[in-house]
């Protein structure tokens, strides 16, 4: 029975880890589904991108594993700037522009990997970067591996809520939200709402690319299905957070809730996974906690009226 029980707690310190690398690709969803109001399929496609570019930088060319990440994210910002164009110069629909964007990236995955999957076994990764500097007394640590990860997820979350934070709070990303919440408004006043929308999915699908990169960096290998099911990974961080704290609170709140939700959905996993529930099955536990998440608000809701209907009478 212990041994259960560290099995689980040790699960749990990954699936935060996890959980804090995936936050980063939460925040893109959220910029793209939330904020700019756009129901955007290219995260499968720039995820994997970003891994992807992370992982052959690194392998085949030897460069830093930091400087990889830069790298890995202005390739998730090309890919949200093609299905930008494909849905405002090209006047395809948003869905399918990104479904056309995703598609394509599973054969230039596949090109710039040369291969399916680009293992990182043997060179120098941001986890094994930051260990080497490290004092013996902390690297001596059981699973420092899991709380190096866990460092790094924090140090890139809290950066990318400041920053998001920050942007969205000045008049261009106020643009963008304007522009989510009411286009044909932005319009009258003459703003630009397609250059608001290829600017919303660049920065979206940036971070969606650094998280793939990430988790390249920290998994030790990026693979051509890696980023499959990101959306949905992605919307249940989203609705995990705002279920269970809420919209009615500060952007910056919102944006922290996301990142918890991801962590939860991981920990969840993580937890369920140790219980004995077998991997095939992971796709439908995330379509049941979705379901939940988005159900629970309106069942709420619904109680709620009922309750000031009954106060009424």
């Amino acid at each position: 029975m212990s041994i259960n029980i560290v099995s689980i707690i040790l699960a749990i310190q990954g699936a935060i880890s996890q959980g804090l690398i995936w936050g980063v690709m939460a925040l893109g969803v959220y910029i793209t589904f939330k904020i700019l109001n756009y129901a955007d399929m290219t995260c499968d496609g720039s995820f994997a991108f970003g891994g992807a570019v992370s992982a052959t930088l690194t392998v085949v060319f030897g460069w830093n594993p930091f400087l990889s990440l830069i790298i890995a994210t202005l390739s998730g910002m090309a890919a949200g700037a093609v299905t930008g164009l494909l849905h405002t110069k090209c006047k395809i629909p948003a869905i399918l522009s990104g479904i056309l964007t995703m598609i394509s990236l599973f054969s230039i995955n596949l090109r710039v990997m040369g291969k399916a999957n680009t293992p990182l076994l043997g060179v120098d990764t941001i986890i094994t970067k930051i260990i080497n500097i490290l004092p013996e007394s902390i690297t001596s640590i059981y699973n420092i591996n899991a709380w190096v990860t866990m460092f790094v997820g924090i140090v890139f979350t809290i950066a990318t809520i400041g920053i998001l934070y920050w942007f969205f709070g000045t008049e261009i990303g106020s643009t963008i939200r304007a522009t989510g919440n009411n286009e044909d408004m932005v319009r009258a006043l003459g703003g630009n709402t397609d250059v608001m929308k290829i600017l919303g999915l660049v920065i979206g699908n940036g971070l969606v690319g650094l998280s793939g990169g990430l988790v390249a960096q920290t998994q030790g290998y990026a693979d051509v299905g890696m980023g499959t099911g990101t959306i949905v990974i992605g919307l249940a961080s989203i609705v995990i957070g705002e279920a269970l704290f809420g919209r009615r609170f500060s952007f910056a709140y919102k944006l922290m809730s996301v990142v918890i939700g991801s962590v939860l959905y991981r920990i969840i996993i993580a937890v369920v996974l140790q219980l004995g529930l077998k991997t095939d099955d992971m796709k439908l536990l995330t379509g049941v906690l979705v379901t939940v998440a988005l159900s629970v608000p309106e069942f709420n809701r619904q109680r709620a009226m009922k309750k000031k209907m009954r106060s009424y009478n």
